[in-house]
Formats: C-alpha cells, sequence, structure tokens
C-alpha cells in the first residue's frame, strides 16, 4: 500500500519541523511539502496534489479557512484535516463548514496523528473527542451546512449568524451581548465582518438580507 501523502500548513516554523520529525518517523507517510503562510499553502497544495493537508486554523493572512476556500474552488481532491492548538467550538465549525474533513487538536500523540491521517484519507471523519460533540450539536441544530447553500450564508461563521440573526429580530447590540455572553466590541465586529461580506452598508438593509434567506 502506497504511503499517504501529507502536506504540512503552519505559520511556525519550530512546530512544522517537530510534525516533520514525528511523521517522518512512520512508514505509513510521506511528508511531501509544506508552507507558512495562505499563498505558500495554496501554491504548494496545487503543485504537489498531496493525499492530505494537515492545516492550521489560525495564520496571519487569513488562516485554514482561506485556504480551503481558495483549494476548493479547483476540482482538488485533496483531503484536509485541521491541526490546531484552538479548541473553540467556532473555530472547529468554521474550519469544518469551510470543507476539513477532521480536526484535531495539537495535545495529540504522533501515533495517534499518523492513525487520524490514514483514516481522513480513508474517508472518515477525525476529530479529537471532546470537538465531534460541537460538529453534532452544529449541525443538529441547523447551524452548520457544508456546501449546496448561498455562498454568502455559507461565509459566515457560526458565531456571526447567532449576531446577524439577533439583529435581524431588532436587538440592540448591548442587548445581543447579553445573550450570546460577549462583549459589545465583539458584537461590532461581528456586524462589521457581516456587513463586509455580505456588501450591505447598514443594519437595516442587513436584516432584510437575513429575511429574504430565512436566517431570522
Amino acid at each position: 500500500m502506497e504511503p499517504v501523502k501529507v502536506f504540512l500548513v503552519d505559520d511556525h516554523a519550530l512546530f512544522r519541523t517537530g510534525v516533520r520529525a514525528e511523521l517522518d518517523g512512520a512508514e505509513e507517510i510521506t511528508v511531501i511539502g509544506e508552507a507558512g503562510s495562505v499563498a505558500e499553502a495554496v501554491a504548494g497544495i496545487r503543485h504537489f496534489a498531496p493525499d492530505v493537508v494537515l492545516l492550521d486554523v489560525h495564520m496571519p493572512d487569513g488562516g485554514g479557512a482561506e485556504v480551503l476556500r481558495q483549494i476548493r474552488s479547483t476540482d482538488s481532491q485533496t483531503t484536509f484535516l485541521a491541526l490546531s492548538v484552538s479548541d473553540d467550538a467556532e473555530d472547529v465549525i468554521q474550519v469544518i463548514r469551510a470543507g476539513a474533513r477532521g480536526y484535531v487538536t495539537k495535545t495529540i500523540s504522533g501515533r495517534e496523528l499518523v492513525e487520524a491521517i490514514q483514516r481522513v484519507s480513508e474517508g472518515d471523519a477525525v476529530f479529537s473527542p471532546r470537538l465531534a460533540g460541537f460538529v453534532l450539536d452544529a449541525f443538529s441544530s441547523g447551524k452548520a451546512t457544508v456546501g449546496g447553500g448561498d455562498p454568502e450564508v455559507d461565509s459566515l461563521t457560526p458565531r456571526e449568524r447567532d449576531v446577524l440573526r439577533l439583529l435581524a429580530r431588532g436587538y440592540a447590540y448591548k442587548e445581543i451581548a447579553s445573550e450570546l455572553f460577549i462583549s459589545v466590541k465583539t458584537v461590532e465586529t461581528h456586524v462589521s465582518s457581516v456587513l463586509r461580506k455580505t456588501q450591505m452598508s447598514n443594519r437595516y438593509e442587513l436584516s432584510r438580507w437575513a429575511a429574504d434567506r430565512r436566517l431570522v
């Protein structure tokens, strides 16, 4: 059986070196390339056509979701496994919605990582134990969808959709903050992001936009 071809994406070179050392010792895996930025990752993935990409979630120039967005616009058959220090539910849902096949944290052992890579390459979905619940809850509640929807809606993170839903119902920023247990400043940040992604100019246009898509 041919080893799984893996491409590493992480903005910390020292971490990439450590992961590569772990994987190079496994006969089931061959690391064929690595990248430290979104642009390098997209170019490298398109050039090497790996079986599996180990993908960091947070990077200075866009992160894992942006890599997925650009690669998914092509006919790539590559599978993505998020490998992140973050176990935040929003990070997990965002990258899964963008197209990753699994999500594991950086506390995973070398042997467990090899097994996770093998499993996603064979079509399984793989998650660190407590993260699987986030995904199941999100999909069962209808907050997450994969493909086939409105591209603008799909571009919103779960938290942005929560904020938009309450905004469209007439909630003030302070009320949204209280409802979602976040700060008013965070609400403002999410609203600004939603306005940018939807190309709307104010909350009233956003409310109509959300109502038209039955997000309210």
